[in-house]
Formats: structure tokens, sequence, C-alpha cells
């Protein structure tokens, strides 16, 4: 890296510029230009974008089950903060964004599960220091398409026997499922395996991710899921309560018939811990060392924090108690680092109880 650029009336090579530049600083290189090439150094990798001079660049990539909430809350920052930051947001899936994230390559991971026991040993392996900020509740909805006129709930049991690794090539009609639904094909509709969803799924209802069918059609994109649903009215799927919400025009949720009786997803059932086993909390994952060192980055996750019911409304996620975002506020502001689920997924636990984790190290000594 040979060349100079114009700073301040003089001619500075690059290389020299880089090794002046705090980790995770953006610095714009005018050439009388009002754009003008950004570098971004952070986590021992170099970002070269274009942005406006003076801005700055907040990366989030994983769930695409969060990624809803990510549009709103950017909405809502740049409806009163301007476009002086931009935003690279991408849906992902919770695994891939996790995978880029203990690489230091991505600000948040945004994540529809707590990090497993690999993604934690991954990110303290490259040194990348993390905090764990719930942002909202949701439901994992089995839906069926709106025409579909036999089907209107189902039990634990009954999607065991349809989504477990011993029915793949074996479960492949509705009759097989319940003896009183119709003896035609059944066409599923599922999330890939780089999905926080699949995990948390197949956790809940087979045991653990492994014991999952393959024979199904999969994506990270729950749109394509969407219409796989809605488009064939044998189908039936799983996804996200904000995509069911975003269609109940075209596509139905099923009761579950779980440990706390019958039960529809909807905010209440998920507040009230009785939509059980499939509800779960929702996270940003925060680079720690990036959040100190970026100010537009702190100031995304505030107004973030600070208007998150709206925002979890707006995505049409269920959101946390006000009281419960000025927790997590706090917990980002006292940097209470590492996770509260020791790489578990909390399935089967109260509302209360996951928070309670969650804020756990807040009442320890060192934190106050």
């Amino acid at each position: 890296m040979n060349k100079a650029i114009q700073i301040g009336g003089s001619l500075m090579p690059i290389a020299v510029i880089l090794t002046r530049l705090p980790m995770a600083t953006w610095l714009g290189l005018t050439s009388g230009s009002a754009v003008a090439l950004s570098v971004l150094i952070t986590g021992g990798a170099v970002y070269a974008e274009t942005a406006q001079t003076g801005s700055s660049v907040v990366r989030i990539e994983g769930s695409s089950t969060v990624h809803p909430f990510t549009q709103a809350a950017i909405r809502l920052y740049r409806s009163r903060a301007g476009t002086a930051i931009s935003f690279r947001s991408e849906p992902t899936g919770t695994t891939a964004g996790l995978r880029v994230f203990c690489r230091g390559g991505i600000n948040i991971a945004a994540a529809s599960r707590p990090m497993n026991a690999s993604e934690l040993k991954a990110c303290a392996d490259k040194g990348i220091r993390f905090l764990e900020l719930p942002v909202a509740f949701d439901a994992i909805s089995v839906v069926v398409p709106a025409s579909n006129t036999w089907a209107r709930q189902i039990s634990t049991g009954e999607l065991r026997r349809l989504w477990s690794r011993e029915a793949q090539g074996r479960v492949l009609r509705w009759r097989q499922v319940n003896a009183r639904w119709p003896d035609e094909p059944i066409s599923l509709c599922g999330p890939g395996q780089d999905s926080g969803t699949y995990d948390s799924f197949n956790k809940a209802i087979n045991g653990n991710a492994e014991n999952a069918r393959q024979d199904y059609t999969a994506s990270e994109d729950d749109e394509v899921l969407v219409r796989c649903v809605a488009n064939n009215p044998l189908s039936l799927g799983y996804f996200g309560y904000d995509y069911f919400q975003t269609n109940r025009n075209s596509l139905r949720a099923l009761a579950i018939n779980g440990p706390r009786g019958l039960v529809l997803p909807s905010e209440q059932s998920v507040q009230q811990s009785r939509y059980q086993p499939l509800s779960r909390p929702l996270f940003y994952y925060v680079n720690d060392q990036q959040l100190r060192s970026n100010s537009a980055l702190r100031q995304f996750l505030n107004t973030t924090l600070q208007n998150g019911g709206r925002i979890a409304r707006q995505a049409r996620l269920i959101p946390l108690q006000d009281s419960t975002y000025r927790l997590v506020t706090s917990k980002m502001y006292k940097r209470v680092l590492g996770s509260a689920f020791a790489g578990q997924l909390p399935l089967g636990l109260t509302v209360g109880q996951i928070l309670e984790r969650s804020f756990d190290a807040l009442k320890k000594p060192e934190y106050r």
C-alpha cells in the first residue's frame, strides 16, 4: 500500500495513516470530493467502503427472525439522527452471523438463540469479547395455508412424529401424523441448518438439533418459507412469529398442545409463559471493543433499547417490558460481558427465568 492521500493540505502515505488509526475508527480520506474512501480497522480486519465524508458504518448480520426488528430500529434511528451513519444489515441466519461475528467481522450478530458452546470457544479463541443483549421475544409458529380445512391444532408428539430424523422418507402423508387428517401427501417447509429457528425448534421438539429430518424445502430466507406454505394447499411449515403476523391473510397458525395445554402463539401467551415449548428470547450480540470505540454504534443501540417495545411491535415481534429494556440498557453501559446461558438453549424456562439469568451478573458486586 504505497499510495498517498491529501490530509490537511499534506500528502501522507496510506500505510502510515493506517498505523496511526485507533481501533474501529473511521477516517474520511478527502480529496475535494463529497464522497471519499473510508477505512475501518476492527478486530484485526480492514474493510474499505465508499461513504459520505465523516460517516460511520454499523454492520449487522444474522437471524432472519430478528431482521425485521433491525430494519425497524434502523428506520427509527435514521428518522432522528439522519443519514450520518450507514448500515449494512443482512439476514444470513443466526449461525452464519455468529460465525462472522466471532471472527471480528461485524459489529452486531442478530441471533434467535443464545451462543452455543462452539461459538463461545470461537469468540474466545479470537479474543472477541461481547455483550449479550435481549431485544425481544418470539413464538416459533407452526403454520398451514389459510385454505387448509382440517388442521387447527397439533401436539408436540405429532410434531416430533413429523419432524424427527426417523420420519425422513417415511412420514410423507397427513394421515400418518394424525389419523383424522386426509390421506394426502404433506409438503414441508422450514429453516435451513444455519438458522437459529432450526436449532430452537428441533431442540424443543426432537431433543436436539441433530435429530431432524432433512427431506423438506429448506431456506434461511423466511419470505421463501412463507411462499412455500402459502402456495401449496397441502403444506405445513414453521418460522418466526413476525413472518406469520405479516402474512395472516394467507397463513393460519396451529395451536400447540404442549405442557401448558392447547395454546396459540400470541404476545399474551408468550409474555405469560404459556406458549411452551416454542417461545424464545431474541438477542443482539455486540462486539465490546467496537462498542467502546465506535460512538455511532453506541448511539444506535441506545436509541434502539430506549424504544425497544415500539420497535418490536412495528416488527410484529413480542416486546420485553419497558422496565426490562431499561435493564438491558444498564447491562450495556455497565459492560456485563459474556453469555448468561453457558452455551445452552433456554427452552422450557419462563420469561422471568430467562431474564433473571440474563441479568444475574448485574447483581454481582463487581458489576455495581
